[in-house]
Formats: C-alpha cells, sequence, structure tokens
C-alpha cells in the first residue's frame, strides 16, 4: 500500500469499511442459523459505524470518540495468523466464512494500528485506538467460533 498523504489513507479505510458492511451484510443473508445471522448483521452495523467515523474525521479533521468509551485489552488467540486467506464466494462452508472474514478482520485491525502511529494528535490517535479494539473484538469472536465449531468437528 503506497499512499501519498494521510488523506490517501483515511480514504482507504472508508472503502474497506464499506466492503466489510457489505461483507457481512451478504453473509448474514446467506446464514441459517438466526444467532449467527444477527451477529453478522450486527458486525454489518458496527463496520457502517466505522466508516462514518472515519467520514467525520475525513471531512471535518476530527472525530471524537464517544466521551463513556471504555478502553481494554482484547485477547489475541492468533487463529487467524495460521490460516490462509481464502477468496469470499457465494455459498461457502460455514468453517470458510469464518475464516475469511477472521483474515478481514485481521486486516483491519493491522490497518487501524498502522494509522494509529501516523495519527498527528490524540483525538486521532483514541479514534484509531477504538477502531483497534472493535476489530480486535470482531476476530476474537470469528475465532473463538472457528475453534468452537472445529472442535464440534473433532479437530
Amino acid at each position: 500500500m503506497n499512499f501519498k498523504d494521510y488523506k490517501d489513507i483515511l480514504e482507504f479505510a472508508i472503502e474497506k469499511e464499506k466492503e466489510a458492511a457489505a461483507f457481512y451484510t451478504e453473509c448474514s443473508r446467506q446464514e441459517d442459523f438466526a444467532g449467527i445471522r444477527q451477529m453478522l448483521a450486527d458486525f454489518a452495523a458496527e463496520e457502517r459505524n466505522h466508516q462514518q467515523m472515519l467520514e467525520k474525521l475525513l471531512t471535518e479533521g476530527t472525530a471524537e470518540p464517544a466521551p463513556d468509551y471504555k478502553f481494554k485489552w482484547i485477547p489475541d488467540i492468533r487463529r487467524s495468523d495460521y490460516v490462509e486467506n481464502i477468496e469470499y464466494r457465494p455459498g461457502l462452508a460455514y468453517h470458510e466464512l469464518l475464516l475469511v472474514a477472521m483474515k478481514r478482520e485481521e486486516a483491519a485491525l493491522k490497518l487501524y494500528n498502522l494509522l494509529q502511529d501516523k495519527a498527528t494528535n490524540e483525538a486521532q490517535r483514541n479514534l484509531f485506538k477504538i477502531l483497534c479494539q472493535e476489530e480486535a473484538k470482531h476476530k476474537l469472536g470469528l475465532e473463538t467460533m472457528y475453534d468452537d465449531y472445529m472442535a464440534k468437528m473433532g479437530d
């Protein structure tokens, strides 16, 4: 990824959030189980919220996080570190869908860590720190679901 400036990076991140929201929306429509369908729909809504936060930062130069937002450590079980990227296509098996989603969240987390390092002020740093935490939560949730599924399958 070669970016000319900070604006390019933000525009890239906005596009990635749009893609993520569309991905989770599409996946939720294909899922048979109501609980998983709702979780995917919730992820889509969260990704749209991330997009709005980034758009505000791009257009207004600031995006103050919610004043009551609580930062907390999200463990990384690193399951996605040991799997290959799989390209999404309709009809993927459940575990493959989880793998695609895990890798997407891993990439988003890396992007927001990069943006946090490149932030020029504390408000930007806090926004990217929040986005890191949110993507880390998604990643952990997906990795946990994957582990649970694989355990049921005897892995």
